[in-house]
């Protein structure tokens, strides 16, 4: 597995407005060949950075698979007006996220 890592610094006040953007691009993002889930997190001591998580099935399916398409470009179309400077992304190797015993069951608000 694959996980794309993409750091998006947001205008500080956008954030609501790039929050309704990209729920209305995700299907595009989910409907990928090779699109296995994704998270989309806000920071704490920096809320107007989002940290968006994609994995993917291999990395050709993320790049040049998902970047090359058309619902690519219309995905960055939804969204890129809300970035106040170019994303970062970067891509990791590994498998899945391990639980702690103690945490089974439990989910976070």
């Amino acid at each position: 597995m694959i996980y794309e890592i993409a750091v998006l610094p947001v205008y500080e006040d956008k954030i609501r407005e790039f929050r309704q953007a990209f729920e209305s691009v995700v299907p595009l993002l989910t409907r990928a060949q090779g699109y296995r889930g994704h998270v989309l997190a806000q920071g704490i001591e920096t809320p107007k950075v989002f940290t968006l998580i994609v994995l993917w099935r291999s990395l050709e399916d993320h790049t040049p698979g998902f970047e090359a398409s058309e619902d690519h470009e219309e995905f960055m179309r939804g969204i890129r007006a809300y970035f106040s400077e170019e994303p970062t992304v970067y891509h990791l190797e590994g498998g899945s996220l391990a639980a702690n015993e103690h945490d089974k069951g439990e989910v976070a608000a």
